[in-house]
């Protein structure tokens, strides 16, 4: 698994699945957002999505349904900066567009922040990710900047 990198100049329209909102969360949010996470995805991920948290504007993009049920996010520059990740969708609403949706909402917001190119870190999704934004993998780039993870107990 190595890295992907995608065109922010060149990404496909984005829409939204029927009924669900793509929003970035607000800052009394984040405790919400980040015990979802943990619960569904793992504490590490829930460390980079504290990490969204932490600047202004805040990186990360979340689904919410019709009654406001928590479904998916998507973050980026939360590790290194102009990486895209991590990015999950609860399990019963996959393959229903949210995951796509959140992840051109991401995309969108780093062309808007100045980024030409985005970088997908450790994707294990190469084929996902090339048929929705065009990414295309990066030569030599496993383990990427990864490598020196702390390893648990």
């Amino acid at each position: 698994m190595g890295d992907l990198l995608v065109k922010l100049y060149d990404l496909p329209h984005r829409e939204n699945p029927e009924g669900i909102l793509i929003k970035r969360p607000l800052a009394p949010e984040k405790r919400t957002v980040v015990s979802w996470v943990e619960r569904h995805f793992g504490e590490r991920w829930a460390s980079e999505v504290e990490m969204a948290f932490s600047g202004h504007p805040i990186t990360c993009f979340v689904a919410l349904t019709p009654t406001r049920e928590l479904v998916g996010f998507a973050c980026y520059d939360t590790s290194f900066r102009g990486f895209f990740g991590p990015t999950g969708v609860e399990e019963s609403s996959r393959g229903t567009g949210i995951g796509s949706a959140l992840l051109l909402r991401s995309l969108e917001a780093m062309r808007e922040a100045g980024y030409a190119y985005a970088i997908i870190g450790y994707s294990g999704a190469d084929e996902y990710y090339g048929r929705i934004v065009g990414a295309v993998p990066i030569p030599d780039s496993e383990p990427g900047p990864y490598r020196d993870w702390i390893h648990r107990d």
